[in-house]
């Protein structure tokens, strides 16, 4: 059971409409996945979240120390990255090298003992999860406001108990579209924002006061993730809670995050922060400072099954006989590379997510739509 082959793959797609937040706009959908086969045929999937590209060089720069090793020893393996890489890259893009490189060694150790990754990372928790839509971004045109508010009741009648929108235009566009979407889905449906480091502490702090009276979850990554006064400034001032850390990596990031009393939701992408193995690690280190996790999520069914899997197992926070179910992102943009490309062993029902109990991920690649999308 030694690996034989890493293959990393690059697929993208031109979006039908492209849509945009504080930062950037994006008009084409672009991910790296990757492959992890064996010399007994077995394979799983895995995937990196940031500049494909690059996550794509990092794979096949940590291939030549993983080829002949067993895979089912996935913390030696991932320790072997590590240390191949701290000295010049303790975060950034060759960590979400490692994570798509770990989440598809868990995938292989999944049908390797015929087992779902949940069970393996522990066991299943949380049967039941019940995501939020993350989507309500901005395109272009006139009448955002009621495009937003009609986007928003369409996840209303999809099932979704709660919705992400975005904000970071301004101050007084941001009031007016959450004003817009928190009439159209009324007041029983949670409603939160992100603004993706758009404002300065100061600047933030008058959006969070000025959002209180429309009943916000959380404030998701208010100020530069650089910032950690502001987002502890933040915390003492606003009535908000505060959410971030989908910027930070490994557990020595978010223990700058949580030492620094920053968020009331850690956040870690699985697929970025150093996968399955160590969002596991940074989920027993959040547990230890009494804050949420709510994993960050964006690409394919790879890494929402990651995610779902990841969530499965999660601890209580603190625990109670009558607890709400748990949550995690579910992203509702458009993403053919998601859609066509990947296949999952779960649906969302009525707002709830079933985890699976299909060996490792529950996932596949429709290879057809693997050469179609790849870039050569």
């Amino acid at each position: 059971m030694k690996i034989t082959n890493i293959e990393p793959f690059v697929v993208s797609q031109e979006l039908n409409t492209p849509f945009y937040f504080s930062q950037w706009e994006y008009s084409t959908r672009q991910i790296c996945i990757v492959r992890v086969t064996l010399d007994n045929g077995f394979y799983g999937w895995g995937e990196g979240y940031g500049p494909a590209a690059v996550i794509k060089a990092g794979i096949e720069f940590f291939s030549q120390f993983l080829i002949g090793k067993p895979a089912i020893e996935n913390e030696t393996l991932w320790q072997e990255m590590y240390r191949r890489s701290m000295d010049y890259a303790r975060s950034g893009t060759l960590q979400a090298a490692i994570s798509a490189i770990d989440v598809a060694l868990w995938d292989l150790k999944g049908k390797l003992l015929k087992q779902p990754v949940s069970v393996l990372l522990g066991g299943i928790k949380n049967p039941r999860i019940q995501p939020y839509a993350t989507g309500l971004y901005f395109t272009k045109g006139s009448d955002l406001a009621i495009k937003l508010a009609e986007e928003a009741q369409l996840y209303k009648a999809q099932g979704f108990s709660a919705i992400k929108m975005k904000v970071g235009l301004s101050i007084e566009k941001d009031i007016a579209f959450v004003a817009a979407v928190r009439e159209a889905i009324g007041t029983d449906m949670k409603l939160m924002v992100d603004a993706n480091h758009a404002y300065c502490s100061k600047e933030a702090l008058e959006l969070c006061h000025k959002l209180e009276k429309y009943n916000i979850s959380w404030f998701e990554e208010p100020v530069s993730p650089e910032d950690y006064e502001g987002y502890r400034r933040l915390r003492q001032k606003s009535n908000i809670p505060i959410a971030g850390g989908e910027c930070e990596y490994l557990k020595f990031g978010f223990k700058r995050l949580l030492e620094n009393e920053c968020v009331d939701i850690a956040q870690p992408d699985i697929c970025a922060a150093g996968g399955l193995t160590e969002v596991k690690r940074i989920s027993s280190l959040v547990q230890a400072y009494c804050k949420d996790l709510v994993p960050h999520s964006w690409g394919t069914w790879i890494a929402i099954s990651a995610a779902v899997h990841f969530v499965g197992n999660l601890d209580k926070n603190p625990g109670r006989l009558f607890d709400d179910m748990p949550t995690m992102e579910l992203d509702r943009t458009e993403n053919p590379l998601r859609d066509e490309l990947t296949t999952k062993s779960f649906s969302l029902k009525n707002g709830i997510i079933e985890v699976p109990n299909a060996p490792g991920l529950g996932v596949d690649v429709n290879l057809d739509y693997l050469a179609k999308y790849s870039e050569k």
